[in-house]
């Protein structure tokens, strides 16, 4: 009986959602990678978009599943939102460009609101110490296409100019962690004012 509940006890802790190592604070990582904006690839730079503003880096696990759908949406919606707050939203998997071109100009996710930025060998998710997941055999997205690569955990991060992490949003619904993402970005722009 002991050894059952035990069982179960780490069964339960290992379906938790991880959350990011990175924390308040912390130095953000830069990068540069290949991403698309309205159907339009082209070279996002985190340095770049730190000098207009906070960034809100969202890492996501897959263009075209269901909660993913509602995420890019919901930043969708609210975009005009965010751009008040001085901030960029850039959203990061490990989904290929091709992909991407089609997800970040489809009306009904993206809508060509933000760019999102291709992570196809995880080292970005990992330099924010993130867990990469294997692609799960014969799992399909909401298109019916087979989703062929690993996956990351849903956590958003807002980064101030200067590169610090003002918050790691994990754990939350995908719309609920935009919500505390643009919360976030409203205080900050709250206090440069």
């Amino acid at each position: 009986m002991k050894k059952l509940t035990l069982a179960a006890i780490a069964a339960a802790i290992a379906s938790l959602p991880a959350y990011a190592a990175l924390k308040e604070g912390d130095a953000a990582p830069s990068f540069t990678a290949q991403a698309s904006k309205a159907g339009k690839a082209f070279e996002f730079s985190l340095k770049d978009a730190l000098k207009k503003g906070p960034v809100v880096v969202y890492f996501y696990p897959s263009a075209y599943t269901g909660g993913c759908n509602v995420q890019a949406h919901t930043f969708a919606v609210n975009h005009d939102k965010f751009t008040a707050a001085g901030a960029t939203v850039v959203g990061v998997s490990l989904d290929s460009i091709a992909r991407l071109n089609d997800f970040s100009a489809d009306p009904n996710y993206c809508a060509g609101k933000f760019p999102v930025a291709a992570d196809a060998d995880g080292r970005i998710a990992r330099s924010y110490d993130l867990a990469i997941r294997e692609a799960a055999p014969g799992k399909k997205d909401t298109r019916g296409i087979d989703i062929d690569h690993a996956t990351t955990e849903r956590t958003t991060f807002i980064v101030t100019p200067d590169g610090r992490i003002a918050a790691a949003v994990g754990g939350l619904t995908p719309a609920a962690n935009v919500e505390k993402a643009l919360e976030t970005v409203q205080q900050l722009s709250r206090k440069r004012t």
